[in-house]
C-alpha cells in the first residue's frame, strides 16, 4: 500500500478537486495508464481544445485550425499504421473520434469564416489617416 499523504499534499488534491486542476508535478498523483485509450483521447482532447472546445469544464480556448487539423492528421495516421492491429472497443474510438474530430472541425471552420465576414471593417476615415 502506498505511504499516507501527507496534510499538504492533502490540501493541494483538495484545491485541485475544487479548481478541477491535476497537480501531476505530486510526485503522490497517480498517472493514468500508459496505453492506447489514452493515447487517443489525449490527442482527441488536444484537437478539441485547439477547436475552441474547453473540454475541461474552464474558459473557452483560442481556436488554431492549423494545430486543430494537425492533431487530427496524426489520428488519421496511427489509424492507417494500426490497421487491423486493433481490438474492437480501440477501433471503434479511433473512428469515431476522427469522424467527430473532422465534424467538428469543419464547424469551425465555417465559424471562423462567418467570423470574418461579420467583422465590421474599419471606418473609411480611418483608412485614409492609417
Amino acid at each position: 500500500f502506498p505511504a499516507p499523504a501527507s496534510d499538504a499534499v492533502r490540501r493541494r488534491r483538495g484545491l485541485a478537486a475544487r479548481y478541477n486542476v491535476e497537480v501531476m508535478s505530486d510526485p503522490e498523483v497517480p498517472l493514468p495508464p500508459a496505453n492506447f485509450e489514452f493515447l487517443v483521447w489525449s490527442m482527441r482532447m488536444q484537437a478539441e481544445s485547439s477547436l475552441g472546445a474547453a473540454p475541461w469544464g474552464g474558459e473557452q480556448q483560442e481556436v488554431n485550425l492549423p494545430i486543430a487539423r494537425h492533431t487530427i492528421d496524426m489520428l488519421a495516421v496511427l489509424q492507417d499504421k494500426t490497421h487491423n492491429n486493433l481490438s474492437v472497443e480501440e477501433q471503434r474510438l479511433l473512428d469515431n473520434s476522427i469522424t467527430e474530430l473532422r465534424f467538428r472541425f469543419i464547424q469551425a471552420t465555417d465559424a471562423e469564416e462567418k467570423k470574418k465576414v461579420e467583422a465590421p471593417s474599419p471606418a473609411p476615415e480611418a483608412q485614409e489617416n492609417g
